[in-house]
């Protein structure tokens, strides 16, 4: 799409013919939109609108649109605008997102202008027979297997790629404003969210959960020292969505950066399995993506020591879910609730606070 065309959106009346048009001639030149109805408005980490677009080319360009924007909310803005995490998505899909071998929500335009705002434009799902992932699903051992084999896939294609950094600075796993907001809102956060979920998380876990807190910086660098690829890194069951043949694909590409892919998989089981579902089938998981890594081509990788970083990484879904409840609007509440309660029973089966030695 030519930069100079406008497709920034801030509110619904933005969602016009003419917006839309700009965005269909740039796929089909002598294709023609007649009306926009607004389906709905999700507000949370970011304002998601769905659309549909009534168009002559209905053959070449899909008619049901998701449309992503900084959230409306003054909460949100100042957790995810500061970091530029939109700004970011707007990025993955325009430079990146062709050269990712999952399943990606095909994107159809995407803007971002320093002081004006982002937007995305992706193909809603549903238009394809997609079913968007809920963050309360608990999968089975069949479909996360699936999953642990598409993230092993992702991770192998960009393993010691340091070129991909070079190229696209953005992408580097230390995000400065991202580690100051952290760093600085990390106790106060901890504290709140601790308070809140009361009984799901017990009272032996809050001082060493505090200490993380305050040791966070030093912590995600330790996260950082594995080998590098490129990571979602917010892969929980609602950035999820499965085709009509049951294949999952990944949405929400706002964290992506460079890091260790052993910390995809951590978040994933810890947010996705039920724990009885976990326990039973976790060792077969983790054999299950490294020897995946090595059918395409990571071989080097120590067994026992991805093991010990599996653990450790396990303590980050924790946080993000505390830290989710105490800045509160981010994400369902009954959900929200029952990420925790995943990830408190995954931090203390393996001691992922003592794996982290803090």
């Amino acid at each position: 799409m030519n930069s100079k065309q406008n497709i920034l959106v801030h509110g619904p009346s933005d969602l016009s013919v003419p917006w839309a048009q700009r965005i269909v001639s740039h796929h089909a030149a002598d294709a023609r939109v007649s009306d926009v109805q607004l389906q709905s408005v999700d507000v949370g980490t970011t304002t998601r609108f769905r659309v549909v677009v009534e168009h002559d080319a209905p053959d070449r360009l899909p008619t049901r649109w998701f449309v992503k924007v900084p959230s409306t909310t003054l909460k949100s803005r100042v957790v995810t605008g500061l970091p530029r995490f939109m700004h970011k998505e707007v990025r993955f899909y325009r430079d990146v997102s062709h050269s990712v071998p999952v399943k990606l929500a095909p994107s159809l335009a995407a803007q971002s202008r320093f002081g004006r705002g982002a937007t995305l434009v992706l193909s809603d799902v549903t238009e394809f027979g997609g079913v968007p992932g809920n963050p309360s699903d608990a999968l089975s051992f069949r479909q996360a297997s699936q999953v642990v084999e598409h993230l092993a896939q992702f991770h192998a294609q960009f393993w010691n790629k340091p070129a991909l950094v070079h190229r696209h600075r953005w992408l580097s796993g230390s995000v400065s404003a991202e580690d100051v907001l952290g760093t600085v809102m990390a106790v106060p956060l901890m504290k709140r969210g601790l308070s809140l979920a009361g009984d799901l998380v017990p009272a032996g876990f809050h001082a060493p959960a505090l200490r993380y807190a305050r040791r966070r910086r030093e912590v995600m660098r330790r996260l950082a020292l594995g080998p590098k690829t490129l990571v979602h890194h917010d892969c929980h069951p609602g950035n999820l969505f499965w085709t009509s043949q049951g294949q999952p694909g990944l949405l929400d590409w706002q964290l992506v950066r460079m890091g260790e892919g052993m910390g995809d998989v951590a978040y994933f089981l810890a947010t996705s399995l039920e724990p009885e579902c976990r326990r039973a089938h976790e060792e077969a998981l983790l054999d299950l993506y490294l020897c995946a890594l090595e059918r395409h081509g990571v071989a080097e990788l120590d067994e026992v020591q991805a093991r010990l970083r599996y653990r450790a990484h396990l303590a980050y879904p924790f946080e993000a879910m505390l830290l989710t409840l105490a800045i509160g609007g981010l994400m369902d509440l009954d959900s929200n609730l029952g990420l925790i309660r995943r990830a408190t029973a995954a931090v203390t089966d393996h001691d992922a606070f003592g794996a982290l030695a803090i």
